[in-house]
């Protein structure tokens, strides 16, 4: 990345994995403040693996993880939360059987304030007036992009400052997409920092500021969303060729 740009989030010589699986080999990343980054990459490239272990959800065998100059790898999914970080992972994580405010009341359990959680919920349903109006219904009765702005209201009940999201696409229509696409980009108009993985690469990448590209764990490629996009090594990355650069 360049040198004058704001870094919010960086994380040094990442490793970690599964069991005796190593999947990050010394990752290391950068992630602008205030921006929308793609991480891209092909299958098993280490993308959500990263995710998890950025939300504190993986053992980090060595490695740091650093958020405005303080070292949080060894901070817990709860603590990232206290800290300004929130993740909504891949697939559908709500309770289908619990109402729409329900499911964003459970949101706001770490902030052990329900008049403070209401006040936010309010902000979430200006936020999303879909939600407002469904509010009673079981959430399991929204459609699939209704779902994920419930998924995605419900992660900033807490304000965060830095927003994890994995697969937003994933099951949604092209305008369905879209519309997901354009609630990250207001999120991200308003000072969130939001770094997202994303199947459909180019539609991702055209949207984005920044783009990160992920091969075996490691990085590829860094830049602008455009210089990534452009790239002349993407497509042979995506087809599971070396990638002859480490940064850009």
């Amino acid at each position: 990345m360049d040198n004058n740009i704001d870094i919010i989030l960086r994380t040094h010589d990442l490793v970690g994995g599964y069991g005796r699986t190593t999947i990050l080999h010394g990752t290391n990343i950068e992630v602008p403040r205030a921006a929308l980054t793609t991480v891209i990459g092909p299958n098993g490239a280490g993308k959500s693996t990263l995710f998890k272990a950025l939300f504190g959800m993986l053992t980090i065998r060595s490695g740091s993880v650093v958020m405005d100059g303080e070292d949080i790898t060894a901070l817990n999914p709860m603590q990232k939360l206290q800290n300004g970080m929130a993740y909504v992972p891949q697939g559908r994580n709500i309770f289908p059987q619990l109402s729409v405010e329900h499911n964003l009341e459970f949101g706001g359990v770490s902030l052990r304030d329900l008049r403070e959680t209401r006040r936010r919920m309010e902000a979430v349903y200006t936020q999303f007036p879909i939600l407002k109006e469904r509010c009673k219904k079981q959430a399991g009765t929204l459609s699939g992009g209704e779902q994920k702005m419930l998924e995605i209201g419900r992660a900033m009940l807490l304000e965060p400052k830095f927003l994890l999201i994995d697969e937003p696409s994933i099951g949604l229509s092209p305008i369905l997409v879209q519309q997901t696409f354009n609630l990250l980009l207001g999120l991200r108009d308003k000072g969130v920092t939001i770094l997202m993985i994303e199947q459909n690469a180019k539609q991702a990448l055209n949207i984005s500021d920044y783009g990160i590209v992920l091969q075996q764990g490691r990085l590829a490629l860094d830049g602008t969303a455009q210089n990534v996009l452009n790239h002349p090594e993407i497509g042979r990355l995506f087809l599971g060729g070396a990638v002859a650069v480490e940064s850009a």
